[in-house]
C-alpha cells in the first residue's frame, strides 16, 4: 500500500503525456527487498544523485530500530531535497531520524498516540489524511498515501492534472488533509440490511429532523423495536448515531467549501449554528472555524 503512491506519479505522467516525474525505489544496500505481503521490490542503492522529493514507506513493526545508514542519508538529504515524506508509519522513520522534531505531523491512526509517546518532540495530528509542516509532509495509513501524492500533484500541477489523475485512477476525489481518517457509518458496522437502510437514509437526509420514526419507518420496524435493535447492533443510539453523521458531513463541508456556517448547519440539519460549534467542540475539540482553517493550511 505504500507504493501506491508511486501510480500518482505514474498516471501524471500519462496525463500530461511526458516524464514529468522519474521515480525509482531505493534503499540503503540496494537489491531485492521482501515486503509486509511477501511480495519482492526491487531496489537501488542509495547515491548522491539528487532527489526532488523523497517518500519513506514505514515498516509493519513501529518498534523495530531503523538503520544508522538510512537516518543519516535521510538527514543528510532533508537539506538538498524540496520535499521529504513518509506514508503510513514510515513517520517513525522521520521522527527516528530528528525530521519531525517540532513539526506537524501525523501517521496511522493505530500508532499516532504510540509515536507521540515515543517522539514528545512531534507536535501530532492524529486524525488528519495528511499534513505538510514546511518541506515534510507525513500522511495517514493505507490508501491515505494516495491522498498526500495527489497533493504533490495539484501543488506541482494545477488541480485539473490532480483531479485528471485521480479520475484515472477511480478515485472519487482528493480527500482534504484535514480530513478525518474515520468513517461515522464504518465506524457503527450495522449487522442487518434494516439497520444499514435506516443508517443510509440518515446520511441521504442530514437537511431534515430525522425522528426516530422516520427511521424505524425506513428500517420496516416500529420504532421501540428499531431503538432497540440499533443500540443493540451499533452500540449508540439513534440520535447519537445521526449527530455523528451530521458531523461528518459539516466537517467535509466546512474543508471542501466556502460556504458560510450558517448554510452548512442547515444543509446538514443542525439548523442552528451555534447548536453546530458545540458538537464540534465535543467531537474534534475546535470549533468549524478552526477545522476549515486548518484544512486551508494543509
Amino acid at each position: 500500500m505504500n507504493l501506491a503512491a508511486l501510480s500518482v506519479f505514474e498516471y501524471a505522467n500519462h496525463t500530461a503525456d511526458k516524464p514529468l516525474y522519474e521515480m525509482c525505489v531505493i534503499s540503503e544496500n540496494g537489491g531485492p527487498i521482501r515486503s509486509s505481503t511477501g511480495m519482492t521490490i526491487e531496489t537501488e542503492v542509495f547515491d548522491n544523485r539528487p532527489f526532488d522529493t523523497l517518500i519513506v514507506a514505514g515498516h509493519p513493526n513501529t518498534a523495530l530500530p531503523s538503520s544508522p545508514g538510512l537516518l543519516t542519508f535521510l538527514r543528510r538529504r532533508q537539506k538538498t531535497t524540496r520535499r521529504v515524506a513518509s506514508v503510513c508509519v514510515g513517520a517513525f522513520i522521520l521522527a527516528e531520524a530528528g525530521l519531525l522534531d517540532g513539526r506537524r505531523a501525523t501517521t496511522h491512526w493505530v500508532h499516532a498516540r504510540e509515536l507521540q509517546n515515543k517522539y514528545p518532540k512531534v507536535q501530532m495530528d492524529e486524525d488528519r489524511i495528511f499534513t505538510i509542516d514546511g518541506s515534510v509532509w507525513t500522511s495517514a495509513g493505507m490508501t491515505a498515501g494516495i491522498d498526500l501524492a495527489l497533493a504533490m500533484v495539484e501543488e506541482d500541477l494545477g488541480g485539473d492534472v490532480a483531479r485528471s489523475v485521480a479520475q484515472k485512477l477511480v478515485i472519487y476525489h482528493r480527500r482534504a488533509g484535514g480530513q478525518s481518517q474515520h468513517s461515522a457509518l464504518l465506524e457503527l458496522a450495522p449487522k442487518s440490511d434494516r439497520i444499514q437502510n435506516a443508517l443510509v437514509y440518515a446520511k441521504n437526509n442530514l437537511h431534515t429532523a430525522l425522528s426516530v420514526e422516520q427511521l424505524a419507518e425506513a428500517a420496516h420496524l416500529s420504532p421501540r423495536q428499531f431503538s432497540r435493535t440499533f443500540r443493540a447492533e451499533t452500540g449508540q443510539s439513534p440520535a447519537k448515531a445521526v449527530e455523528n453523521l451530521r458531523l461528518e458531513a459539516a466537517r467535509m463541508m466546512m474543508e471542501r467549501s466556502r460556504h458560510s456556517i450558517e448554510l452548512v448547519a442547515r444543509e446538514t440539519g443542525f439548523f442552528d449554528p451555534r447548536r453546530m460549534r458545540q458538537a464540534f467542540l465535543r467531537r474534534f475539540g475546535q470549533p468549524p472555524q478552526v477545522i476549515r482553517r486548518n484544512a486551508q493550511d494543509g
